[in-house]
């Protein structure tokens, strides 16, 4: 990473240095119960609705992995980062229009929420063209099933959002990376029963793609649940950042 000045004040600065402790701190935590090494799970600072400026400061203090998830916000703010010296891997964790594929090519070094065959299909067209190396790509598991929300759906004969059918299709495109899966845990469903799921449908889906070990699981209020369910990324927000003034 190129070295760049934050272009927060100092009380930003020590708030996003706290926030950062904490939330190292519960990983760690996290992982010792777990019986993992910390350094098997990456922390995704979640910058949504956050200004540029606090991206340049995490990266400051470290914290290189940046989580977005909508291009029309992503865009210029990788390019804005970017502009100051940082380089920073952003992983794009927000559904996904097909229109949107390659613009978010051009900057994202991992997409988590793959979850149509023809998402899949947009993804390596745009990747073909507009990158110089495999883009990383996960695929966005339904835990509960349910058809009218998104998410591959497991053990569906589905050809679209079939999760055999999705990780087929991204494992057999050159421009892309199949490097596991990803999933949010369902309104109404306690974490432990959530994350419990996902971690049968990891062992199962590593069986025909033993490569695709990621598992981004776990945000701000249940990433200790995650990790001791195996997640290898957690998508951390309002932890680290503080809590949102305006949604938009």
């Amino acid at each position: 990473m190129t070295a760049a000045s934050d272009p927060v004040g100092a009380d930003r600065r020590a708030a996003l240095a706290a926030g950062l402790a904490v939330v190292r701190a519960r990983i760690a935590d996290a992982c010792a119960a777990a019986g993992r090494d910390p350094a098997g799970v990456t922390m995704i600072a979640v910058t949504k609705t956050y200004p540029a400026a606090d991206a340049v400061a995490l990266a400051g203090l470290g914290v290189t992995d940046l989580g977005e998830n909508r291009d029309q916000e992503a865009a210029p703010k990788a390019a804005e980062v970017a502009a100051a010296g940082v380089a920073a891997r952003w992983h794009f964790i927000g559904q996904l229009q097909r229109n949107k594929a390659r613009s978010v090519v051009r900057y994202a070094d991992v997409v988590h929420s793959v979850d149509s065959v023809r998402l899949a299909r947009a993804l390596a067209t745009a990747a073909e063209s507009g990158r110089d190396r495999p883009l990383e790509t996960l695929v966005q598991v339904s835990i509960d099933g349910d058809p009218a929300r998104g998410g591959a759906l497991p053990g569906a004969m589905d050809a679209d959002r079939g999760l055999g059918a999705v990780a087929g299709a991204l494992a057999g495109a050159g421009a892309l990376r199949l490097a596991g899966l990803m999933a949010v845990a369902p309104l109404g469903w306690e974490p432990e029963r959530a994350f419990a799921r996902l971690a049968e449908v990891a062992a199962g889906f590593r069986t025909d793609h033993p490569g695709a070990t990621a598992l981004s699981a776990g945000m701000s209020g249940d990433l200790e649940v995650a990790i001791g369910h195996g997640a290898t990324h957690v998508r951390v927000g309002s932890a680290l950042l503080g809590m949102r003034t305006t949604l938009r």
